[in-house]
């Protein structure tokens, strides 16, 4: 299912399908061209290149993040993405291509986008010596923030992580959502125009990763621009106006997640796993009008008639399976050939 954000009394989706893919330049675009009375966007990358030695982690990314949307990097593990994070920030220097965030050239001003860029890193990085508010406290003084304006940012920023309360816990009295919520809080401490967040909710119990989910709608209702990495399919169709999947350091495509999934996939599916699996395998049938991609003990058949895809099985009563819409996790397979956490 597809959720697009928004709350009782702000609604903003600025930027919907208006976004299509070259396909010959892996290029993620707005059609026809910037208006002129458009923000700037966020980020602009063309040709963006990371090599170790021989190998290519990054391999000729060309992406236009716009200002005040949320975009989605979603591939499996080492597909790239905390990589390319890296380039944005300034940490690791491209091997190649041209890179822009903020309107700045990156790395020669790396420096002066970090500033303006809050960062919610895959692991937490949180001092264990310090309590909740001296990590607020601590993380603001390498800004240059204090006085009352900083005391009164704090306590903001507590409130919003729902942390108020818990100002002198030390962080091994946090929970797992707890810490996460504490590391967004920091990420804001300066205000960003932009925030960048590397797998955000991995390792968090469904009620914790909710609890994100909704900081970071907040978040977009304020016209902040948020670029996140994710390996979870829902996560990204909640929360992403576009996103960009991306395989073995390649964009394979990028637009709106229900676009991605309208053009990519057949709309119905069902899936068969362990023995059931095996028994439609050996009985070697080929539906017409159902298409079957084989993914371990799973296999998945598709089809665009519902109907058509139900009366296929309706012969073999003996099969358990399961009917469900297509999902990000189907078009990952189709254009890739593997799931997302292969």
């Amino acid at each position: 299912m597809i959720v697009e954000r928004g709350t009782g009394k702000v609604y903003q989706n600025l930027y919907k399908s208006c976004f299509s893919v070259d396909h010959d330049r892996r290029f993620c675009k707005v059609n026809g061209g910037m208006d002129p009375q458009e923000p700037r966007p966020a980020v602009q990358a063309l040709g963006l290149v990371k090599r170790y030695g021989e190998i290519t982690v990054v391999d000729g990314i060309d992406l236009t993040v716009q200002t005040g949307e949320c975009f989605g990097l979603l591939g499996p593990n080492g597909a790239g993405k905390t990589t390319t994070l890296r380039m944005l920030l300034g940490h690791t220097p491209p091997s190649g291509g041209e890179l822009e965030v903020l309107g700045l050239p990156v790395p020669a001003r790396a420096r002066e986008v970090r500033a303006r860029t809050g960062v919610v890193p895959q692991v937490d990085s949180l001092d264990p010596d310090f309590t909740v508010k001296e990590n607020l406290y601590t993380y603001a003084s390498y800004f240059g923030l204090r006085g009352p304006a900083l005391d009164q940012r704090v306590q903001s920023l507590l409130r919003f992580a729902s942390l108020e309360g818990r100002e002198g816990a030390a962080i091994q009295a946090l929970s797992g959502g707890m810490k996460r919520r504490l590391t967004l809080a920091r990420a804001l401490i300066n205000d960003p125009e932009m925030v960048v967040l590397d797998e955000p909710t991995t390792g968090l119990d469904p009620q914790a990763r909710q609890h994100i989910w909704q900081r970071l709608r907040a978040l977009l209702d304020r016209g902040r621009t948020l670029i996140l990495t994710t390996h979870y399919m829902e996560e990204a169709e909640r929360l992403c106006d576009r996103l960009a999947i991306i395989d073995r350091g390649r964009v394979v495509a990028c637009d709106s997640p229900g676009a991605l999934i309208r053009t990519h996939i057949e709309n119905q599916v069902v899936e068969l796993d362990g023995r059931d699996a095996e028994r439609w395998r050996q009985y070697g049938l080929q539906p017409e009008g159902v298409r079957q991609e084989d993914s371990g003990e799973t296999v998945r058949l598709y089809a665009a008639d519902e109907q058509v895809l139900l009366a296929a099985l309706a012969e073999y009563p003996e099969l358990r399976w399961v009917h469900r819409r297509a999902n990000l996790e189907d078009v990952f397979l189709r254009l890739t050939g593997h799931g997302l956490r292969d």
